[in-house]
C-alpha cells in the first residue's frame, strides 16, 4: 500500500513542480521567457529579462510550490522516504517540466522550498550561506551551488539527520550542480555574469 502512496504522491509532487512559474508570469507580460536572455525560466532571467516585480512573483512562486508539494504526504502522514521522494519528483518536476518539453528551471528555489519541509534548520542555514555568497560575490549561480553543498555538508557535521534527509540532500545537491554545469565552467573561466548585468546566455 504503501508503495501506492508513493506513486501517487511522486506523481502530484512532480505535476506541481512541473507548472512553469517563470513562464506563465513571462507570458502574461507578452513575453516568452525561452526566447530571451539565457531562455532559462528561473527568476534570475526573469529579473534580467522582465524587471523586478515578475521576478519577485518567480522567486515566490517556486519555493511555495516546493513546499506544498512536498507537505502533501508530510500532512497525511507518510512514511519520511515517501517525503522525501516526493520532494525529489517536485524538484526534478520543474527542471525537467512536462509542460516545457521537459526543459525547465535550474531548481535552487524549489529545492529550498522543498527542504524547508524535510528540514527547516539546514534548509534556511543552506538558503543564508547562499544568499551570503551572491551578496558578496553577485554570482546567482555560485550562491546557488554554495546553497545545495552547504545542506548535506551541514547535516552531516551537525550529525542525528535522518537517512531519508541525508540521502535527500545529497540527490538534490547533485541535481542542483547538474543544472548549474554550464554555469560552473563560466566560472571557471571568469566570464559567468553578475548579478545586476543585461540579460544574455546563462
Amino acid at each position: 500500500m504503501s508503495f501506492l502512496f508513493a506513486i501517487v504522491f511522486v506523481l502530484v509532487g512532480y505535476l506541481i513542480g512541473a507548472v512553469p512559474s517563470g513562464a506563465i508570469v513571462a507570458r502574461a507580460r507578452g513575453v516568452d521567457i525561452r526566447k530571451v536572455g539565457s531562455g532559462n525560466i528561473g527568476a534570475t532571467n526573469v529579473l534580467r529579462s522582465l524587471g523586478v516585480g515578475p521576478a519577485i512573483v518567480v522567486a515566490l512562486a517556486d519555493p511555495i510550490k516546493g513546499a506544498v508539494a512536498t507537505l502533501l504526504p508530510f500532512l497525511f502522514g507518510m512514511p519520511d522516504w515517501i517525503v522525501a521522494s516526493t520532494a525529489l519528483a517536485t524538484v526534478l518536476g520543474n527542471d525537467f517540466s512536462v509542460f516545457l518539453g521537459f526543459r525547465g528551471g535550474k531548481g535552487i528555489a524549489t529545492t529550498t522550498g522543498a527542504f524547508l519541509v524535510v528540514n527547516p534548520p539546514a534548509a534556511l542555514a543552506g538558503l543564508f550561506l547562499g544568499l551570503f555568497t551572491i551578496a558578496v560575490g553577485r554570482f546567482v549561480s555560485l550562491g546557488s551551488i554554495v546553497a545545495v553543498v552547504s545542506v548535506p555538508t551541514l547535516l552531516i557535521f551537525a550529525g542525528g539527520a535522518p537517512a531519508t534527509d541525508l540521502v535527500l540532500a545529497f540527490a538534490l545537491m547533485t541535481v542542483g550542480i547538474y543544472q548549474h554545469r554550464e554555469n560552473l565552467r563560466r566560472l571557471a573561466k571568469g566570464t559567468e555574469r553578475r548579478l545586476g548585468t543585461p540579460a544574455g546566455p546563462s
